[in-house]
Parts: structure tokens; C-alpha cells; sequence
């Protein structure tokens, strides 16, 4: 059955705006205060729980559609119901902190009845509601934080762009066992990865679709004039505005199973570290991975640690690079010169930390589709390894289909940086102490 506040919205909405007006001027301020913080009288259809007895609501949709205020509200719902034990599972703590608890629009504390408003305490990554209700932050790059914990809901966000999806899951899933009814709802913008995957063919999921055409009235107009107008009707569109699961692409150098058949969770002891940057050349995203090769199995594998790609200044991507650089102790930072050489190195020089970093700019003899194919090729030889989940990155590597478009950011940092470590004209060299590799060249 439906709820009365459905019935009423379902009522409301049949009305003409002068009538719609009338009833408003009906409601004495204290049912007009009581309406604005009714959900299920605002939310479309698709953004109230579905019916039935499911473990997991998967919420899949476009961008702008509203799932992170669907989120929000459910977690609301859930604490005003009595449960107790909540987590937050967002892809990093400034997520979890920034979209899902405090910053957005559409956080918890943004979205909260006056009278049933939670004590955030940051420090402790804890909420509070007024009835005892409790919920905790935790983060996708980090899924042992969920080891130990126990719940009886769980509001996860953007599941697929987690560093560490399936890891993140089964540490949830193994706490999500308290009460008689223990649910679970993931908000995201879809991938075609083994878990997004897994959930889909899960009888105890329910399969929700949203299209940000469906919340256009409440998108500014120029969200839709430049976004959706863009990008609808193309392949990225499918994904980011109609919330569909992609395909590999026909000739794309890199496949979803290719990418999965050499996925790690962990890596060796690294002899070399490169830190690969692409610069914007105007307006875009500054393009900066993070990759680093060991010895093992009898020869040189390469290993993708991190996608720190971001927009912003010179100033902001600068820093961003140099703190890459001593977090992961890095040997090096290759620039291209034909896109920015000699401004990357004089960005990363004017940077803090930056002065006395190893940089390298390197020189593009050979078409994007040329440098591209034998890094491909290491993966599909089992000697690129990617440690993680990188949303982004894997999104270019599987749809990049040379000649056909611009090489993206992401990918062309990644690149450079394998090239310097393991395609170089001057091969690395291994000298045998004790049976141990130790690590030589090549010389920069």
C-alpha cells in the first residue's frame, strides 16, 4: 500500500497551481515545516525504498539525478525507525565526510529535520541522533576499517569507484548481520566491474535505474545546456547521464577482463618509482599516475599505485605532484615537452618540496597509439599489474580506441610513466647477489 504522504503528494500534484497554492496557504506553519522535511511527499517514485524483502537496493543512475539525497534520506529513515547501528561507506573520508555527512546539498546535515538533527563529531567519524541512533564513516580505500564493526544498515556511495570494491563489500557484508532486518543501499553511477556485476545477478538485489533527465527540473539550466546536450547520445552519455552499464569498446588496447586478470591487491618490494604527468593543455584535468617496478617471477613486472589526476591551476596539479613524489618516495617525475615540458618543470620547481626532485621531460617521437600499445601489451603479457580499482583510468583504458580519439589524461600520465621504467631503449639490467635481484638501471 502506498503511504498517506504518497497518496497526498500523488493528490497535490494533480492540482492546478492555483489550486496547489490554496492548499500551501491551508497548512498552519507548523504542518508547512513538517511537509518540507517529508521525503516520501517529495521524492520521486524511484527514490523511496523499494517494496519487498531485499538486502540490497542498488541505485545506479546518471549524474544529477538525486541519488545522494536518496541516500541521505534513507539513512534518515533508517535512524528515525529505530535502527542503531549504521555505516557510511564513501570512495575516500573526504567523500564520506564532504558528500555523504556534511558539505553537500544533499548530506545527512543538510537534509535533517531541525528536531532530529545528529552531533557530528569528525574526530571520532561518528554521528548521533537524537534517539541513540549512531552511524560511523568509513572509506573504499580502506576496507580493513570494516573488519570488527557491526551494523544493521549501510548507505555505501559511488561502490564503484572504490579503490577496493570487492574487498570493501565482503568487509561490510560480514558486519551487516545485526537485527531482523539488514539492509544495505548503494548510490552510484555504474561500471561494469565484477561487483557491480555480482550485485545485479544477486536475487536479494533490487535493481533501481535513474536517468538525470528524471530530476532536470531541479538542474540548472546550464547543467543541461552543457552536459546533458553534450554528452547525450554518446557512449559516455549512456553511462554518466542514463546510469547504463558499458560494454568493452570494439578495438579499445585495453579489456574490463584484461584489466580484472591482472588486478593485485598488494605488490613487492618496489625497485624504482615513476610519477607520470600530463598536463591540460588549456582547460581539463592534469592527468598524474603513479607506477613503480619490481623484480619478480623471474622478470620485471610494473605496477600501477595510484591515479591522483586532477582539474585545477598549475598551482594545484603542482602540488599534487610533488606531494605524490615523497609520499611514495618516488625516483623520478616524467613530463611530456611537447605538451608543457619545460612548464611542468618550472610548476613542480615553484612548489614547496619541489626543488630538489628528480624530473625528467621526455620528448613524443611516436604517435599516442604507438606509446600506448606496448604498455597494453605488458598487461596482456601479465607483467602490468594494476594494485586497486581506478574508476577513472580503467574508464579511458577501455574505451581509448587509437585514431579514433584523443588520448585522455589519465591514460597518457600512465604511459609515460611505464615507459620510463620498463620501455626505455636502455633495458634495465639485474645483477644476481645471494640470489637476489638487485636493481641497476637504467640511467636517466
Amino acid at each position: 500500500m502506498k503511504s498517506e504522504a504518497v497518496l497526498k503528494a500523488s493528490y497535490v500534484r494533480q492540482l492546478t497551481p492555483r489550486q496547489k497554492k490554496a492548499f500551501l496557504k491551508s497548512l498552519t506553519d507548523e504542518e508547512a515545516l513538517a511537509l518540507y522535511h517529508d521525503w516520501s511527499f517529495w521524492a520521486r517514485p524511484k527514490q523511496l525504498p523499494p517494496p519487498g524483502d531485499w538486502f540490497c537496493w542498488l541505485l545506479r543512475s546518471g549524474r544529477g539525478f538525486g541519488k545522494t539525497r536518496t541516500g541521505s534520506e534513507w539513512v534518515v529513515q533508517r535512524a528515525r525507525q529505530g535502527y542503531k547501528q549504521i555505516g557510511l561507506v564513501g570512495q575516500t573520508k573526504a567523500d564520506v565526510r564532504d558528500t555523504m555527512i556534511e558539505v553537500g546539498e544533499s548530506s545527512i546535515l543538510k537534509v535533517s529535520a531541525p528536531w532530529f538533527i545528529p552531533n557530528y563529531e569528525p574526530s571520532k567519524r561518528r554521528l548521533t541522533w537524537p534517539n541513540g541512533a549512531v552511524a560511523v564513516a568509513f572509506s573504499g580505500d580502506e576496507p580493513d576499517q570494516l573488519r570488527g564493526p557491526e551494523h544493521d544498515t549501510v548507505w555505501m556511495d559511488e561502490l564503484a569507484k572504490f579503490k577496493y570494491p570487492q574487498q570493501t563489500w565482503d568487509m561490510m557484508e560480514l558486519g551487516l548481520r545485526v537485527g531482523p532486518h539488514p539492509q544495505v543501499c548503494v548510490t552510484t553511477t555504474p561500471r561494469p566491474i565484477p561487483i557491480i556485476k555480482k550485485l545485479l545477478a544477486d536475487p536479494d538485489t533490487v535493481d533501481v535505474v535513474g536517468s538525470s533527465y528524471e530530476n532536470r527540473e531541479n538542474l540548472s539550466k546550464h547543467f543541461i545546456k552543457r552536459i546533458l546536450r553534450q554528452y547525450d547520445g554518446t557512449r559516455l552519455g549512456r553511462q554518466e547521464i542514463h546510469g547504463d552499464i558499458l560494454d568493452d569498446v570494439p578495438g579499445a588496447l585495453w579489456t574490463r577482463d584484461l584489466l580484472e586478470e591482472t588486478r593485485v591487491t598488494e605488490h613487492p618490494e618496489l625497485a624504482r618509482i615513476a610519477v607520470g604527468v600530463d598536463p591540460a593543455a588549456t582547460v581539463g584535468e592534469t592527468g598524474i599516475v603513479v607506477v613503480g617496478i619490481a623484480f619478480w617471477n623471474g622478470e620485471w613486472h610494473g605496477w600501477t599505485l595510484d591515479d591522483l589526476t586532477l582539474p585545477g591551476s598549475p598551482g594545484t596539479w603542482g602540488t599534487a605532484v610533488v606531494a605524490a613524489y615523497h609520499k611514495w618516495k618516488a625516483d623520478v617525475i616524467v613530463g611530456e615537452i611537447n605538451n608543457g615540458g619545460d612548464m611542468i618543470e618550472h610548476v613542480i620547481r615553484s612548489i614547496q618540496g619541489g626543488r630538489n626532485v628528480n624530473y625528467k621531460c621526455v620528448r613524443a617521437t611516436r604517435g599516442k597509439y604507438t606509446r600506448a600499445e606496448p604498455v597494453a601489451a605488458l598487461f596482456e603479457q601479465g607483467r602490468a599489474h594494476h594494485v586497486g580499482f581506478f574508476a577513472d583510468l580503467e574508464d579511458q583504458e577501455c574505451s581509448y580506441v587509437p585514431g579514433e580519439q584523443k588520448s585522455p589524461n589519465n591514460l597518457d600520465a600512465e604511459v609515460w610513466a611505464y615507459h620510463e621504467l620498463m620501455l626505455e631503449e636502455e633495458e634495465q639490467e639485474v645483477m644476481v647477489v645471494y640470489e637476489e635481484p638487485v636493481y641497476i638501471g637504467p640511467r636517466i
